[in-house]
């Protein structure tokens, strides 16, 4: 009975708070995110997934609410808010997805400076993380370039630090990898990094993202369910 009140206690005293807007929720110490702010997010149930150009999942569409957060983490990043983002990507994910798996962040194609929310969000996933991925050359900036040269631009810009004895390359092959970056548009990036740690050993499960970029006109609301839907029934394919 006594420890029975000094729990009730300690979830009075201790009680969960949204990662976005900061206030406190009754929605449990396994939701990052109040209600409100999933409304505001326009997160669907279940995140997003898709396979083109590898297999990806995200907890909601670049646009809206979830835009403006972003947009604004880019420019201040509080690891709070993205690691509990991430927290809420990662509940959306199949648990065979994470089985044995680990995390790779892509790294950034800024020629000074870097942008830390990949890694941030590595920390909200609570998965192991290693880094045999860096970049061959600087890139363009992409936000003005379209498909074709954004596949162009991150074309050979990734490579992956060999493996220092045969073991290590079988022992890393043992463990899917996932990519970890803040935002899917193209894949170009995505697809880039995959290919330089294929050609290092490694097997590369997917990419896992906060926010999907919607293709232009797309409406988006009609292909959500279907996303979805097709979550689970992929997750077997995803180590192909």
């Amino acid at each position: 009975m006594f420890h029975a009140l000094l729990q009730g206690c300690l979830e009075l005293l201790i009680q969960p708070c949204c990662a976005v807007c900061g206030k406190a929720h009754d929605a449990g110490r396994d939701q990052p995110l109040c209600g409100p702010c999933r409304e505001r997010l326009e997160l669907p149930e279940g995140g997003l997934q898709g396979q083109a150009p590898l297999p990806w999942w995200s907890l909601g569409w670049y646009q809206g609410g979830l835009r403006q957060v972003l947009l604004g983490q880019r420019r201040n990043p509080q690891p709070a808010t993205l690691q509990g983002l991430a927290k809420g990507l990662r509940s959306t994910l199949p648990a065979p997805l994470l089985a044995g798996a680990v995390l790779v962040s892509i790294p950034s194609w800024k020629q000074r400076g870097s942008n830390p929310l990949p890694g941030l969000i590595c920390q909200g996933l609570a998965l192991p993380v290693i880094q045999p991925l860096r970049r061959r050359r600087p890139t363009l900036g992409q936000h003005h370039l379209n498909r074709t040269l954004r596949a162009l631009n991150q074309a050979d810009a990734f490579v992956c630090d060999p493996a220092t004895s045969a073991g290590e390359t079988r022992q890393r092959r043992l463990r899917p990898v996932l990519l970890v970056d803040d935002i899917l548009t193209t894949g170009a990036t995505a697809a880039a990094a995959a290919i330089a740690l294929r050609q290092g050993g490694f097997a590369v499960a997917g990419l896992l993202c906060l926010a999907r970029t919607p293709a232009p006109g797309r409406d988006l609301r009609s292909v959500v369910a279907t996303t979805v839907a097709s979550r689970d029934s992929s997750v077997g394919r995803a180590g192909d």
